[in-house]
């Protein structure tokens, strides 16, 4: 039998299917760090990333790692691709849709207006207006055909974390405009209690409670995009001052302090790269056997159940990482 019309299949397929016209997946994440060379020999020698081919703008090679269905790819600072210079960091995420201008338009997400025109393996890229993204710097094109791995250290990017100047806002455009499921949403609260003790010779020992004093604390919101997570992370009381200790593991406040001083400084916008594992203990001792500076050496608490250990951003080049290991919950 034939159809009496053309189906609009997309041009575009992942390992787990098509995408359709009006989907996105997450296709890299581009990393701002001031020495790819030492940064890829931590992710592919060390961790046992696979690396991967990606060409850039008239086929330049950049170092680029598997991490699940998405890559990271590295950049010096000065590199034209990112359309000036660039603070090291996380830069901009790119999506894999079948056809970025049609999707931009089914998300009411206005493109950039200045034209930027960039290739990621022979295919173009289409660059979305930040200001409509809440500062989180996205691009959209093709997929870059990352092979499945079985095993290793790393399993895939677990969440970006987004500094973000309002996550009701942030959810209403990456979920009800764009389209991406809302994973889950919490608060983060740093409590400090009293307990005052009256002691007396003849009458014995009295406690009182006062009542508990938030010191510190975030509002959360996972945005799942492809294998992984956007965590929207907002300051929960403006009030609070930024307190961060650097180089030592974090406390809530801290987080709080941290986030606060990066939307100071530069704005909302990408944050943190977690990569999840299944032992995390093993990957913080890897890195530190190997010589880079660490925040932790092992897990410790973290969001969603997980244990989580950080690296200090001196060691890769001023990107700010941290390893998660954590169970799923349907």
């Amino acid at each position: 039998m034939r159809w009496p019309f053309k189906l609009p299949f997309p041009r575009f397929y992942w390992k787990s299917g098509c995408i359709g016209m009006n989907e996105a997946r997450l296709s890299y994440v581009a990393l701002v760090v001031r020495d790819p060379g030492a940064i890829a020999t931590a992710f592919g020698d060390r961790l046992g990333m696979p690396a991967i081919s990606v060409e850039v703008d008239g086929g330049r090679p950049v170092p680029a790692f598997a991490a699940g269905e998405a890559a990271l790819l590295l950049f010096d600072p000065d590199d034209p691709f990112l359309d000036g210079p660039a603070d090291p960091g996380l830069h901009h995420l790119a999506f894999a849709c079948a056809d970025p201008s049609q999707w931009s338009r089914t998300a009411g997400v206005a493109m950039a207006a200045n034209g930027v025109d960039h290739q990621v393996n022979g295919e173009p890229q289409s660059v979305l207006d930040a200001a409509a993204t809440q500062g989180v710097r996205v691009r959209l094109g093709s997929p870059l055909g990352v092979p499945a791995v079985s095993d290793g250290l790393i399993e895939r990017i677990d969440h970006l974390g987004v500094a973000s100047a309002d996550n009701r806002a942030a959810v209403a455009l990456f979920s009800g405009q764009m389209g991406f499921a809302v994973e889950s949403q919490q608060t983060d609260l740093e409590v400090r209690t009293v307990v005052e003790s009256f002691t007396s010779d003849k009458y014995g020992v009295v406690y009182q409670n006062r009542a508990p004093e938030v010191v510190g604390g975030l509002r959360v919101a996972f945005i799942t995009v492809g294998d992984c997570d956007l965590e929207f992370l907002q300051n929960s009381d403006p009030d609070h001052e930024a307190e961060i200790a650097h180089g030592r593991p974090g406390t809530t406040k801290q987080d709080q302090g941290a986030i606060t001083r990066f939307i100071e400084r530069r704005g909302a916008g990408l944050h943190h790269l977690a990569l999840k594992t299944g032992d995390i203990d093993r990957a913080l001792t890897v890195l530190a056997d190997a010589g880079l500076r660490m925040i932790d050496l092992t897990g410790r608490p973290g969001s969603r159940r997980a244990r989580i250990g950080f690296v200090h951003p001196a060691a890769l080049g001023g990107v700010l990482l941290h390893f998660v290991e954590r169970q799923e919950i349907p």
